[in-house]
């Protein structure tokens, strides 16, 4: 088991009920396995789309990245402009 910490912007940290936490995840994981432990330990979460955008360690990802322990992972919602 490894921890991971999540920060959540935007909507996603209204769903999750805060801006920040940290998930414990069997490892070696990927992103994807980190947004499935979020979606369990924040029922909220279940609201996002299945593919969330996602960051790791400050660099945008694709859920497959290998995340160990330590890192963090961003959820970014959808962005839009005017």
């Amino acid at each position: 088991m490894g921890k991971v910490s999540v920060r959540f912007f935007a909507r996603y940290a209204e769903l999750a009920g805060c801006s920040w936490s940290a998930v414990n995840v069997q490892t070696p994981a990927t992103v994807a396995d980190v947004i499935s432990r979020v979606r369990e330990v924040f029922p909220g979460t279940q609201a996002m789309p299945p593919r969330p955008l996602a960051a790791l360690n400050q660099r945008q990802v694709k859920l497959d990245a290998t995340v160990k322990e330590g890192d963090e992972v961003a959820l970014l919602p959808p962005l839009s402009g005017g």
